[in-house]
């Protein structure tokens, strides 16, 4: 039930609190954690109360959660933590629709991500869920909530496989060529701390947005009730995406987890266009594709913005939206969760200009003004 922190591991590496009630996940995951040189795991956990016992001697730096707990359930020992001891947690949660609806309530209650439990029998599922989920604990510890000025930069482990980029999936733009005008079109990515930040950007348009496609990193399973969470909250329609859906005025479509999102230009409209494939940037679905989509099918008739996340995914990208003449914004530090993605498109030259989460919906409702007046001038 409760397995303390062995001694000898350098005090430059993340501590990691594992809970999760299942003794084979607790293995599974001490082995993943472990397999990071810049993650140590200070102790595992089969319940809530045997966690409180380890961190009375020894606070972690990332707790890594299960929200299906004998006792005190997840959600409840999240929200006590929060109350008493803010620290990041990463919920490690299963794929049921019970368990992405507790995810969401978990992201509310102050976890930093969500990312879904790999499968012991599953070897492939197994590696893909290495890089996610030591990213995930990397990117807690960078958020707002946990960052440490003092702590030296981790070392990471190299991920397995090439990195690959979005010319896996379609080549890019031939930069110059004309693309005619159509109904402005809008290309949002996110990763770490996104659910939210995309929560707050949505619900400030009204029903007449322009239409928005958004890839945010999130497991299978997770994106149809995430989708459904926000348009119970917004004016516009908020669906996830599927193959051949039109995106109108006031329509938003969110990526499948593990699919990528792609834009079709139809006449002076766009449809979703939605695939599988190999992971870009370590994504499916990746920012990469969706912007290298929207650069080559819409041009200036689209806005590409980019919210907090860990890593680089989008940033490349973005910069051919921008050479294809489209107005590009990146989330400012002081606003983001993590600040990777919005700091390498910055960094890249990629995104034209910066923005507080709070101005984004007048800079979307901006660019369709513009847009507008510009088919009709």
């Amino acid at each position: 039930m409760l397995t303390p922190h062995k001694s000898g591991k350098g005090p430059e590496q993340i501590k990691v609190l594992i809970v999760d009630d299942s003794t084979s996940a607790r293995t599974m995951l001490r082995k993943i954690v472990e397999g990071d040189p810049g993650l140590s795991v200070m102790g595992a956990a089969g319940d809530a109360f045997a966690a409180v016992r380890l961190m009375k001697a020894e606070l972690p730096d990332v707790i890594l959660l299960d929200l299906e707990l004998p006792g005190m359930d997840g959600i409840t020992f999240l929200k006590r933590i929060m109350e008493q001891r803010p620290m990041p947690v990463v919920v490690c949660s299963s794929h049921t629709e019970f368990g992405s609806e507790k995810s969401f309530e978990a992201l509310e209650a102050g976890a930093v991500e969500v990312i879904l439990k790999p499968s012991p029998q599953n070897e492939a599922s197994r590696q893909e869920a290495t890089v996610r989920i030591c990213d995930a604990i990397h990117a807690a510890v960078q958020s707002r909530l946990g960052r440490r000025p003092q702590r030296p930069a981790p070392v990471r482990i190299a991920p397995p496989g090439p990195k690959l980029t979005a010319n896996e999936i379609l080549p890019p733009p031939v930069i110059g060529r004309a693309v005619p005008r159509t109904e402005p079109i809008v290309c949002i990515g996110a990763s770490t701390g996104g659910t939210e930040a995309l929560r707050v950007v949505l619900e400030m348009l009204p029903a007449d947005a322009p239409a928005i496609a958004i890839v945010q990193h999130m497991p299978p399973g997770f994106t149809a009730a995430f989708a459904k969470r926000l348009n119970s909250l917004c004016a516009v329609n908020i669906t996830e995406a599927v193959d051949g859906a039109p995106l109108t005025q006031g329509q938003v479509v969110i990526a499948q987890g593990d699919q990528h999102l792609m834009l079709r230009r139809v006449g002076a409209s766009y449809r979703a266009h939605v695939v599988g494939g190999a992971q870009v940037s370590r994504h499916r679905p990746s920012v990469d594709v969706l912007f290298r989509s929207a650069a080559v099918q819409a041009g200036s008739n689209a806005l590409g913005i980019i919210l907090t996340g860990m890593g680089d995914d989008g940033a490349r990208c973005m910069g051919e939206m921008k050479a294809m003449g489209a107005p590009t914004i990146a989330q400012d530090e002081a606003s983001c969760v993590v600040y990777g993605m919005p700091r390498e498109a910055v960094e890249m030259g990629s995104a034209v200009q910066t923005l507080s989460l709070e101005r984004m919906a007048a800079a979307i409702m901006g660019f369709a003004r513009r847009q507008r007046l510009g088919a009709t001038g």
